[in-house]
């Protein structure tokens, strides 16, 4: 590629991560990123290296996740979803792409995320709802899980919601908004922040979970913070109710399906 001619690309991406393995190419199992890159390839003409703005753990799922790559072709911007869709799988969809500025880089330009935990509260579980939803039998207490969530909002130093295995420099975090709320039998565990740790996600829903539960109390939740012990927290919950539903960016990229500008 002439270098005068180079473009960056971002992707808006929704996916279903069942059956992937994350969204970092690894050897031996499939990932987003590869399924991703080979249907750019198939497009663009040449081959593709995407930096996404989150790795997501495997069975992770993505209704916002964004990543950008480097081109020369000059097809329109606009048509790019629509060309990938003929390339990609039923559970991986390009949901917008635009032009940025050349030294954009998904990884590191991220301002903020938001995640959201689902869990379906009924009796039996949901067929239509399994892949993407924790099912809790037994009652919960939301109103108790609200309160508690109000307790992660701020900088702290999350060590506690950390799983082993993490590289981090550091274990301080900030969190914007933390909610807990209810919607028939299906409740939502939404946070925003500037940045998670390995795991911290599920296990800030695990700590949720059992205060609804009665396993920990509501206002435990600072003592657990200032701890910095992983065993008194919650467990970690599975990768299936969690989905990466928005990132943030100094400028917005793409005027999402939602309504509001992403």
């Amino acid at each position: 590629m002439r270098q005068e001619q180079v473009r960056n690309i971002a992707l808006l991406v929704e996916f279903d991560g069942t059956e992937y393995a994350g969204w970092q190419r690894q050897k031996n199992v499939l990932a987003v990123q590869e399924v991703l890159e080979r249907a750019v390839k198939k497009i663009m003409k040449h081959d593709v290296t995407l930096t996404g703005c989150s790795r997501t753990d495997a069975g992770v799922h993505a209704a916002g996740h964004v990543s950008n790559f480097k081109t020369s072709n000059p097809i329109p911007t606009d048509k790019i979803p629509i060309a990938l869709a003929t390339a990609l799988p039923d559970d991986v969809a390009v949901l917008d792409a635009t032009e940025v500025p050349t030294e954009f880089n998904a990884r590191y330009a991220a301002r903020g995320k938001r995640y959201a935990y689902q869990i379906w509260n009924h009796p039996r579980p949901s067929a239509l709802r399994t892949r993407f939803t924790l099912h809790e039998s037994r009652e919960l207490d939301v109103a108790a899980m609200e309160k508690a969530a109000a307790y992660f909002v701020g900088k702290h130093d999350f060590k506690a919601f950390m799983a082993t295995g993490s590289s981090a420099k550091t274990t301080v975090r900030e969190i914007f908004t933390a909610t807990v709320k209810q919607d028939g039998y299906l409740i939502r565990i939404v946070v925003e922040g500037g940045g998670f740790l390995y795991n911290m996600m599920r296990i800030i829903s695990g700590t949720l979970l059992y205060v609804g539960l009665g396993k920990i109390e509501t206002d435990a939740v600072p003592s657990i913070i200032a701890a910095g012990r992983r065993q008194t927290a919650g467990k970690t919950l599975p990768a299936k109710g969690l989905c990466l539903e928005r990132v943030w960016f100094d400028a917005p990229l793409f005027f999402h399906q939602e309504g509001g500008l992403l």
